[in-house]
């Protein structure tokens, strides 16, 4: 007995359905600006750098906007409360 695939030709073209739990395949990472060669380094007096990774309310930003790496970013969120505290932010 043979068997036959036959679709429903309720409207539907040949591309396929994608679905938003489905891996993308076109996703890429982009590099953490504060490692690497010629980064600058996280202290709490640099002011300027960390005003950068700081919401207008004075909120951190989260690494997934900044794209920087977890250890980067646990130093960095260090620092701006140091900076906080010392009120220098």
């Amino acid at each position: 007995m043979k068997k036959t695939n036959r679709r429903k030709s309720s409207g539907q073209s040949n591309f396929v359905k994608l679905s938003i739990f489905q891996p993308q395949k076109y996703k890429f990472k982009r590099k953490c600006p504060l490692s690497g060669k010629g980064a600058p380094t996280i202290d709490y007096k640099n002011v300027r750098l960390l005003k950068k990774y700081i919401t207008e309310n004075g909120k951190i930003m989260p690494s997934r906007i900044t794209s920087i790496s977890q250890k980067k970013q646990r130093e960095l969120s260090l620092s701006i409360k140091r900076a906080r505290n010392l009120a220098l932010l």
